[in-house]
């Protein structure tokens, strides 16, 4: 009797694991086949006129450039308020502690993040200065996925 079920529960067991690995290998073709661009404005709730411009001046690029992208879903744009205790584990994972721009370029399921706020802090202010060189880097970056 007890051989009877110590099989019973293996030949279950064995099923189980076969379906899940079934599911697994499913979902990770599916990561596997995701491309695209996440471009993530991190901020406080305080903000400054640069803080503001910075948003201002990507939703601007995107939009004037990236219609059709955005569209598609190729590329999103998130504002993040990092004080917001449901944005804690993201701002974690890009290590922003107050504002920040940055890209994730997502390639085959694979991430890689691009720290753009240096340049967002130099050229936040001047509308076309920001917006040629975000376009210039999103074109760049939209040839590799």
């Amino acid at each position: 009797m007890k051989t009877i079920k110590f099989f019973t529960v293996l030949v279950v067991s064995l099923i189980f694991a076969s379906g899940n690995a079934q599911d697994k290998n499913k979902s990770n073709s599916l990561v596997k086949s995701i491309s695209k661009i996440e471009v993530l404005d991190f901020h406080s709730t305080n903000r400054c006129i640069t803080c503001n411009a910075i948003e201002a001046n990507t939703k601007y690029t995107l939009d004037t450039y990236f219609a059709d992208e955005l569209k598609s879903g190729k590329i999103t744009f998130s504002v993040v308020n990092i004080d917001n205790k449901e944005n804690e584990k993201l701002a974690e994972k890009f290590e922003a502690s107050g504002t920040s721009l940055f890209l994730n370029v997502i390639t085959n399921g694979k991430e890689k993040q691009i720290d753009l706020t240096n340049f967002a802090f130099m050229n936040g202010k001047n509308k076309e200065a920001f917006s040629s060189e975000l376009k210039e880097t999103l074109d760049k970056q939209l040839k590799k996925i």
